[in-house]
Parts: structure tokens; sequence; C-alpha cells
């Protein structure tokens, strides 16, 4: 009775031939910016909280916060992108994301929602020089007239400028 249950217990996931394989994005604001995460990476949305400085962090890395036992390193994302200095107001969130098998904080201007986007909604990002650089940005997303820039975090979050992820994984 055992091993049928087990068997039952893993769902697979095949996609069928007809299907159209959509992908849902958790969406938030810099600045005027609309930007869009696979939401398989998010762990959690939490309100801004006051952050332990790391002494000669990059000025990206706000600090840490103790989430209940774990301590999580804060990326403030504006700067990151160097979208200029961020203004931290009631609206102000922490998006915590599970990447790398790591728990990571990033400060955003505001959580806008959750939409899924099927592959004729996803256009490949332009190739053009900027300060994010385009190996981060997997495509932009169009909903009506709303247009995001979708973000592989993973990749950002791994990136070796961000000194996140311990070295020993590196090989």
């Amino acid at each position: 009775m055992n091993e049928a249950m087990q068997g039952e217990a893993e769902p697979t996931r095949q996609t069928t031939g007809n299907s159209v394989e959509r992908k849902e994005f958790l969406t938030f604001t810099l600045g005027k910016e609309e930007y869009g995460i696979e939401i398989l990476k998010v762990q959690e949305i939490r309100s801004y909280e006051r952050v332990t400085r790391i002494a000669n962090a990059p000025a990206f890395i706000k600090g840490v916060v103790n989430l209940r036992g774990t301590i999580v390193p804060i990326v403030d994302m504006r700067i990151k992108f160097n979208l200029g200095s961020a203004e931290y107001t009631d609206f102000t969130v922490v998006i915590i994301l599970n990447v790398a098998d790591r728990v990571v904080g990033m400060v955003v201007d505001s959580v806008s929602d959750v939409i899924s986007l099927g592959p004729d909604q996803i256009r490949p990002a332009p190739d053009f020089s900027a300060s994010m650089g385009t190996e981060y940005i997997t495509g932009l997303g169009t909903v009506d007239s709303r247009m995001l820039i979708l973000v592989d975090i993973e990749a950002l979050m791994s990136a070796s400028d961000m000194a996140l992820m311990s070295q020993d994984t590196v090989h």
C-alpha cells in the first residue's frame, strides 16, 4: 500500500503537443519601470524593515535581516540597476527569494501582481548596452498596454559581483 501511495504522490508535469506552456511572473516596480520574475523563485513578500549593515559590503547590499533564524542578505535593486537612490515608503517591500539554494531578499518600490504569460507574449530582449547587462534579461513581456522587463533572478543573484553565493560552490 505504501508503494502505491508513493507512486500517486509524484505528479507528472508533461505537456501535450497542443497545450501552450504559460509561465507565471511576480511583477514589481522600480521607478517607472515594471519588472517580472518567475513566481516559483518567490518565497514570500514582506514590508521593508531595518537591516543590519555589513562592513565593506557593496552599496547595493543594504545589509542582512534575521528571518525566522535564517540570516538573509538584502539587495536594493534600485542601486543594483543604477536607478538612483531609493526612497523607502510604506509601499517599499522586500521580496524574499529562494535562488541557488540560498535565501535572498530584494528591495523593490512596490509589488504589482502575478501575471501569466504565454510564449506569444514574450519577446527576446533587445541587444543594447545597459547598466544591468542584458544577460539578466530573459525577455520583454507584454500584457495589454503594459511592458514588463523579465529578469532571470537566479542568474542575477548568482553573479559573482553580487557576492551572495559561497565561492566554494564555484569550481
